[in-house]
């Protein structure tokens, strides 16, 4: 089954960390540590405000997403585990979550849809259930459709 597998998954295009105070995770991620904010995005059906940062440049750069919930009483809390997930580039997404749940992958409600930086994203569930099997073993998963630049820069660095 591995070797049909229609999609590659490139490489980490972000990592997204939670807490009840973004100011204290900005002051550390971007006045302390140096990375660049470019970016803020809030959505209350996700519950998110998020600051969005950059690691390094060009096609290959890693987005760090500084999140704090809306509301610290609802769902999802963007800010339980501190980690919150880990989004990975992803060649060919339609593809490659039509072959995962055929394998018993559980997604997260909300199917392929635009993400905060403007990349179609879905969201492969930490656990499993008794309809798709298998989940992310206690991680969120976010895998980001890449842009015809980023799979590029990805196959030059393989050569």
């Amino acid at each position: 089954m591995i070797q049909d597998r229609p999609f590659e998954i490139l490489g980490i295009q972000q990592i997204a960390i939670g807490s009840t105070d973004k100011e204290e995770l900005k002051h550390f991620w971007v006045d302390i540590m140096g990375l660049n904010l470019i970016g803020n995005f809030q959505s209350a059906k996700e519950n998110v405000d998020e600051d969005i940062c950059e690691i390094g440049t060009g096609p290959l750069k890693i987005e760090m997403d500084l999140m704090q919930p809306l509301n610290q009483e609802a769902k999802p809390k963007v800010h339980e585990p501190a980690l919150n997930h880990i989004g990975l580039w992803v060649d060919d997404l339609a593809s490659a979550v039509k072959w995962l749940e055929k394998a018993g992958v559980r997604f997260t409600p909300g199917g392929i849809r635009k993400g905060a930086s403007g990349f179609d994203v879905c969201f492969i569930h930490p656990k499993g259930n008794d309809s798709f099997p298998l989940g992310a073993c206690g991680v969120l998963v976010e895998l980001v459709q890449a842009s015809p630049e980023v799979i590029k820069a990805f196959a030059t660095k393989r050569i």
